[in-house]
């Protein structure tokens, strides 16, 4: 079983591989990669056969999950698992119906957003049992206990990043930007030029800009916990709080250091990349997940990633807690599915996914990616400029409203329409969960 095992692992990520040269699959939103152990034709040789539903769908990423899978069944060669990745915004889509018909996987990937929704549902089994927080990092822990019971572990930490080409700074003598003064000055100097500076697409960039200008003073406090429960409680309104990041996104459109237009129709590590390597703009914001794949576009020069020149002393990261892995409730192997995400959550196989996707490890290593182009970012996961973008301590699913809300600007308006737009989402919010946001 395990020699068999292994011989499939090298077949299909060789067959993965060529298909994602062949088809490009890394760009397209709609593609479904689906990995198991199809040798069986006779399924009654597995005591029990789970599905792992998650947005995960990259060449690399799928490659470390299949890795995880062979470790697990060659540990378990009673049990298959098999793995069915799309890209999200899609997923979640998918996943929503897969549970209301009662059609849900054995294991699941959530974001902040589906964890306080599922769980306030009851519809996410408790982890705790196989869950030692030891283990994790002060700030994975943070997140992981929010709703007080565990619902999810973490398998990596993203960042976002403003990408530089170096050789067209160089070029036209100018250099990567530390702070908001020095971006300004890059920026203005380009849009001279005739050149747009900063490519920016339809969903994380401008977002990220607007949460990391609102959202540091709250993080730099001597209890963040405590200062984003004032967003919840309605002791501090999140919307004014966003308003200095609204009005800096609202600036660099209005200065011509994004394209409008362009931001509207750019989709997410995938179109972004695209023109970023054409070589012809200095900058992108995006997810420094999406480095390998920037390489794997073969640009003609050599560029960096460094944390958001976004402040008036200095730049911002922007983090997300991201790849839980949940186990549904009414699955059918929920103890079969617990110990497939306790096994992935050891140390070194963790890290095999992690480092597919220059992440950084939530467990108390902290163990820090070692790509040479993102080594900028490394300091600002423990420097005290650092926030995170989806956070489980605050109730409103921000990561989807702030991108409802970057989209008022997108569309013509200004900050004050943003903040107006949050308020108005924020009231909808509580109104729906009665009234106090818990």
């Amino acid at each position: 079983m395990k020699q068999q095992r292994k011989r499939l692992i090298a077949g299909l990520m060789f067959g993965l591989l060529l298909v994602c040269l062949l088809c490009g699959c890394e760009k397209t939103s709609s593609q479904n990669i689906v990995l198991g152990d199809v040798t069986q034709n006779d399924h009654s040789a597995y005591e029990s056969e789970l599905t792992f539903f998650g947005f995960k769908y990259e060449a690399l990423n799928v490659m470390a999950i299949e890795e995880a899978l062979h470790g697990f069944m060659n540990l378990h060669p009673e049990i298959n698992i098999a793995y069915d990745g799309i890209k999200s915004p899609e997923y979640f889509e998918v996943l929503e119906k897969r549970l209301l018909t009662g059609n849900g996987d054995d294991i699941i990937m959530v974001d902040q957003e589906r964890t306080h929704e599922l769980n306030a549902k009851g519809l996410l089994a408790d982890l705790s049992d196989i869950c030692d927080l030891s283990k994790f990092s002060d700030l994975a822990r943070s997140q992981m206990t929010a709703d007080g019971n565990i619902v999810y572990l973490p398998t990596s930490i993203s960042a976002f990043g403003f990408y530089c080409n170096l050789d067209m700074l160089e070029t036209h003598g100018q250099k990567v930007p530390e702070n908001l003064k020095e971006l300004a000055a890059v920026c203005d100097y380009f849009v001279s030029q005739g050149i747009t500076p900063i490519v920016a697409n339809n969903d994380i960039s401008l977002k990220t800009v607007a949460l990391a200008v609102g959202l540091l003073p709250y993080y730099q406090e001597e209890d963040p916990v405590a200062a984003i429960e004032r967003f919840n409680t309605g002791e501090d309104d999140l919307a004014e709080a966003l308003l200095p990041g609204f009005e800096l996104v609202e600036r660099m459109l209005k200065e011509g250091w994004v394209d409008r237009d362009e931001a509207i129709e750019t989709a997410k590590t995938s179109e972004d990349l695209d023109i970023f390597a054409a070589g012809n703009r200095p900058f992108m914001l995006t997810g420094v997940w999406a480095v390998p794949r920037v390489r794997d576009l073969e640009p003609e020069f050599d560029f960096t990633v460094v944390p958001y020149p976004i402040l008036e002393d200095g730049s911002v990261l922007v983090i997300n807690i991201d790849t839980r892995l949940s186990v549904p409730a009414d699955s059918p192997h929920v103890e079969e599915a617990k110990a497939f995400v306790k096994y992935i959550i050891q140390k070194e196989v963790m890290w095999e996914f992690v480092d597919s996707q220059c992440s950084f490890s939530p467990l108390e290593d902290n163990r820090l990616s070692k790509d040479d182009d993102i080594q900028s970012i490394n300091p600002y996961l423990t420097n005290g400029r650092c926030i995170i973008g989806s956070d489980d301590n605050l109730r409103l699913p921000i990561w989807s409203v702030s991108r409802s809300c970057i989209g008022t600007i997108l569309e013509g308006g200004d900050a004050k329409s943003a903040v107006a737009c949050l308020k108005e989402m924020v009231a909808a919010d509580l109104v729906q969960k009665g009234g106090n946001g818990a």
